[in-house]
């Protein structure tokens, strides 16, 4: 028996369906991997220099958050934009 919108062409009600889909375990292992990978390298790339010196403040903190949430956020949009795709 599949699960409530897994069925091919199928497509969600709204956005607490779009958020359970991306909150599915296999879908959720995807997305957080690439923020961690794209928010490190985000983060040495812009803020690494001034985290080294000693020099990184509570804005500093919150760029580098926002380098793991804007992947995360992307490759979930992605996600369901090929799942709205394939419908």
């Amino acid at each position: 028996m599949s699960q409530p919108h897994e069925e091919e062409g199928e497509r969600w009600a709204g956005v607490v369906d779009a958020f359970r889909y991306c909150a599915r375990r296999d879908h959720l292992r995807r997305t957080v991997r690439i923020a961690l990978v794209v928010g490190v390298v985000l983060t040495a790339i812009n803020q690494l220099d001034v985290i080294l010196a000693g020099d990184s403040t509570s804005a500093t903190w919150v760029k580098c958050g926002l380098n793991f949430v804007v992947p995360f956020v992307v490759s979930n949009l992605g996600l369901l934009s090929g799942r709205a795709a394939r419908g």
